[in-house]
């Protein structure tokens, strides 16, 4: 099954908490036993895993993040903007897909652990697709 999730980001980099949805794309597709694949096409946008558990850290890995690759404008790739050009390399450092078993018809996920997608040239409207792969109940 495929199937894409909408996303609207509101900031010019932000880190956003998709598992909810991942979750029910994946209940919908009826796969019990299987793998789901997260891939965001977009070159200034990422997906990971971490804790969503205290609010904070999406703030501490966003400015993190931010640090070690600051909107600059010597960028020698400024074809859109600084903030594009800042947005591909912090794309390339994150990484654009994930590969999740579904065991028992839910994402095998850490207790803490959420799906988390990164926004670093927004505010823009962006997809997440999802490739859904098993054995139906």
């Amino acid at each position: 099954m495929f199937a894409e999730i909408k996303v609207n980001t509101e900031k010019s980099e932000c880190l956003m908490n998709i598992t909810q949805e991942v979750q029910q794309a994946v209940t919908e597709s009826g796969v019990k036993e299987g793998v789901c694949v997260v891939f965001v096409p977009h070159t200034t946008a990422a997906v990971t895993i971490n804790s969503c558990l205290d609010s904070m850290t999406a703030e501490d890995i966003t400015g993190e993040i931010h640090r070690l690759v600051p909107t600059r404008v010597d960028f020698k790739h400024i074809y859109d903007t600084p903030t594009d050009a800042a947005g591909h390399i912090k794309s390339v450092l994150v990484g654009n897909s994930l590969s999740l078993i579904i065991k028992d018809g839910r994402l095998l996920l850490g207790g803490s652990q959420s799906i988390l997608f990164f926004e670093f040239d927004g505010p823009r409207k962006r997809l997440v697709q999802l490739r859904i792969m098993g054995d139906p109940d």
